[in-house]
């Protein structure tokens, strides 16, 4: 019988419900130890209790008052920015990995196909946010061609895809996406923009990704693209390029002014994506609440087959 890690979800809602229901149909190392809210009639408690899985609607002290809590090795927290900071502290203390799905930015920010086998060790990382797990996979494959001065991203969701912890955490969404384009995407300066599309029937979740860089290998960017499309891929099946990448030359007599930079000349890349979910709990329209649990879910089963590895060597 396959060994498996259990894990904990803090927060029972959309995020939430979502994600457990990934661990439960598709977890590989992985398994379910406890959902924890603070609405005892919440609909991802209710579903959770009808599965099997332990709850309790006493939030983090609630999780930690369990019996069995000493087994659960992995918590991911699907709450906000300002509650993390509170349940952070308390989990590491008891020596529990951390995967951050809010905008608090604690530990180092993660994006599997990019830089996840160099934080396994990091007692909290962090999912950067929603735009951040589509869009810088594609900063990072153009600035694996060429030195990357600015990357701009714009996350356009369905409206009706965006509940009260997106809304809640706008700012930190465009701060958090920002910095982590430049930390994790290799950009000397980058910029975050979030859409709520209230269009009926609700669309999917599209990504506008413009890169300006040095001079380089059109081909050769382009298929770096592609490249890491596929990577993605392999965890979110619905994530996918809508049209070929677009390609402009900035010459030096007319260059671009970049905030903070200045005027810049090079390679302009256009970069069009579409993310649709895998409807598990959520409407396939919300991509861009899947790309966050899918994400989520790929870090936690590197870090459960890590650590069953270390267990058997």
């Amino acid at each position: 019988m396959q060994q498996r890690v259990k894990v904990a979800i803090i927060g029972s809602g959309n995020i939430g419900t979502d994600l457990m229901i990934k661990i439960l149909r598709h977890g590989q190392y992985l398994e379910m130890g406890a959902m924890v809210g603070i609405d005892p009639a919440s609909d991802g408690l209710a579903r959770a209790e009808s599965l099997g899985v332990p709850t309790t609607a006493d939030g983090i002290e609630g999780l930690l008052a369990m019996q069995d809590v000493d087994a659960i090795k992995i918590a991911f927290d699907a709450t906000s920015a300002g509650a993390h900071r509170h349940h952070s502290a308390l989990l590491e203390a008891r020596g529990i990995k951390v995967i951050d799905m809010t905008p608090a930015a604690i530990g180092p920010y993660v994006v599997p196909p990019i830089n996840l086998d160099e934080h396994l060790d990091a007692p909290n990382i962090n999912m950067v946010t929603c735009g951040g797990q589509a869009t810088i996979p594609m900063v990072a494959a153009v600035a694996q061609v060429a030195k990357v001065h600015y990357a701009e991203i714009v996350a356009s969701i369905a409206s009706k895809s965006a509940g009260p912890g997106t809304r809640a955490n706008i700012d930190e969404f465009t701060e958090t996406t920002a910095k982590a384009i430049e930390v994790c995407g290799g950009a000397t300066r980058g910029k975050a923009i979030i859409v709520l599309n209230p269009a009926e029937p609700p669309l999917l979740m599209r990504d506008s990704i413009f890169v300006l860089s040095e001079p380089a290998d059109q081909a050769a960017i382009a298929a770096s693209v592609e490249e890491m499309a596929l990577a993605v891929q392999r965890y979110v099946p619905g994530y996918r390029l809508k049209q070929q990448v677009q390609f402009e030359e900035i010459p030096a007599d007319a260059p671009l002014n970049v905030p903070g930079i200045g005027p810049v000349s090079g390679l302009k890349t256009s970069i069009y994506l579409e993310v649709e979910g895998a409807a598990h709990y959520l409407p396939a329209y919300a991509g861009n609440l899947d790309i966050m649990t899918s994400a989520a879910k790929a870090c936690a089963e590197r870090l459960a087959e890590t650590r069953l590895l270390a267990a058997t060597a």
